[in-house]
């Protein structure tokens, strides 16, 4: 790999500083758009008339194309270079923004969120990897990461608040445009400031296999939408059927590949294997859980865009408190046992947010839950890097990180797809009888507690599975710890 002459040229230059806060000013806007949309969601369906399940195509086509494209375009960084690819996917997502933030028709919309995914999945590997260029040192590595992981972290939480800001004092349009100063920073600064590179030994890159995974997913979660109307009919069943057979054929493409997307050994380490499995019953209990509570707080307990952001905001502290914890509680009680009383605490938290009624105030029926559901979050994400990351090398840590970030989307985008759908469903079952704001109550509360189940087989998972006497590797308790 010709990391060197990158890092010296950088180093020489005085450009790393400037350089990581353009990465980072990037990778802020790549994860603010993983929830930017849930605010404004009332308002999007109103103004383009989308039905309840083509809304949840606003939020799912970005986590698919991201999560399906992610391992693909790591690869494809490696091989045509870093810079290139970065530069490619920023300019692909600010285009993908300006036809989101044109969008006449419900289709528009929803294409240009899937290709605003595929540019974040070039761009976000390929910045991690520039990252690690570019700071070749342990410690001031250790530092880089911190502040792009921070930085990350903010854009998640701060998402909610500017889409409530932008949505109820301009439209919900600015939410998409806002990315376009931040691309055109990026692409015209980014060039001067870091030199191309590749690595040192040819990659293949497994387009059969990206296909047909991004395929089985797609598949999957559209089924998933349509089986409101019924699991038997074609529009569901036929998917679904697909889905199945793209999977077997991803498999088995996989097994036969030299360089797939991801070995199957790399799985058949037990921790990492777990942990991504409730990695996927968290991100879909979570994401589904943003996406119905942004509706519910401006649909049924009528807060307006503005409001329900702010409302949110109590939540990203529960995060940041909850991870400040984490760190020491995988330390003192171990990787295991953080994990399950994590989950566990998610779970209660979601079981007193599906019990919020409409006519319940901010303070006594949406704050309590939300506080102890961010807690559990927050002690949840750090220790299941941990977890997924245990045994890794310097040859598969961007494996591990990059499969990590895809199990995260898919398993938001099938966790709204599904709980969605439930939600639904339970609603127009009991409109006739509860009227349409009581019903939309229900649907909230079934798919909630839905939620907490998830997270509660995946307490039960972990404890089954993880292993009574498994401990945490020494460098990631000192990496994380710091």
């Amino acid at each position: 790999m010709d990391g060197s002459p990158v890092t010296a040229a950088a180093t020489a230059t005085g450009r790393r500083g400037p350089a990581l806060v353009v990465l980072c000013l990037v990778q802020f806007m790549l994860v603010l758009d993983d929830n930017v949309v849930s605010v404004a969601l009332p308002s999007i369906r109103d103004d383009l008339g989308f039905t309840a399940a083509g809304l949840a195509w606003v939020v799912n086509a970005y986590f698919l194309a991201f999560g399906g494209l992610l391992l693909l375009f790591g690869r494809m960084a490696d091989l045509w270079g870093r810079r290139r690819v970065f530069l490619t996917g920023v300019a692909l997502f600010g285009a993908a923004s300006l036809l989101c933030g044109l969008a006449r028709e419900p289709w528009q919309l929803v294409g240009g969120r899937f290709v605003q995914g595929a540019g974040a999945a070039m761009a976000s590997p390929a910045s991690l990897a520039l990252i690690t260029l570019l700071f070749p040192g342990a410690k001031e590595r250790a530092r880089a990461f911190g502040v792009w992981g921070a930085v990350a972290a903010l854009g998640g939480t701060s998402g909610l608040v500017i889409s409530g800001a932008l949505t109820g004092l301009a439209s919900w349009r600015w939410i998409f445009l806002i990315n376009l100063p931040v691309a055109l920073v990026a692409l015209a600064l980014l060039p001067r400031l870091v030199p191309e590179s590749r690595a040192g030994r040819p990659v293949r890159l497994d387009v059969p296999g990206a296909v047909l995974g991004t395929g089985a997913l797609v598949s999957l979660v559209y089924g998933l939408l349509q089986a409101e109307s019924g699991w038997g009919r074609p529009a569901a069943a036929g998917p679904l059927v697909l889905a199945v057979v793209l999977a077997f054929a991803f498999v088995t493409v996989e097994a036969r590949t030299a360089e797939p997307l991801v070995p199957l050994s790399f799985l058949s380490f037990r921790v990492r294997a777990v942990a991504n499995g409730a990695t996927l019953l968290f991100s879909a209990a979570f994401y589904a859980m943003a996406f119905l509570l942004m509706v519910h707080l401006q649909t049924v307990l009528g807060y307006r865009p503005l409001a329900a952001g702010v409302a949110y905001l109590p939540y990203g502290a529960g995060i940041l408190a909850g991870m400040w914890l984490s760190s020491r509680a995988v330390v003192g009680l171990g990787m295991r046992w953080t994990l399950i009383m994590s989950f566990l605490i998610s779970a209660a938290g979601l079981v007193l947010l599906s019990g919020v009624a409409p006519s319940d105030g901010y303070a006594s029926g949406v704050l309590p839950g939300m506080l102890v559901t961010s807690l559990g979050c927050g002690l949840s994400l750090p220790a299941l890097t941990v977890a997924a990351l245990t045994g890794t090398t310097e040859e598969n840590a961007g494996l591990g990180s990059a499969f990590l970030s895809s199990v995260q989307q898919v398993g938001g985008a099938v966790g709204v797809a599904v709980l969605v759908a439930l939600a639904t469903h339970r609603g127009k079952a009991l409109a006739a009888t509860d009227g349409p704001r009581r019903a939309a109550a229900e649907g909230f509360s079934y798919a909630l507690s839905v939620a907490a189940a998830l997270l509660a087989l995946g307490a039960v998972l972990i404890a089954a599975l993880l292993g009574k006497d498994h401990h945490p590797d020494h460098a990631l308790d000192q990496r994380l710890s710091r």
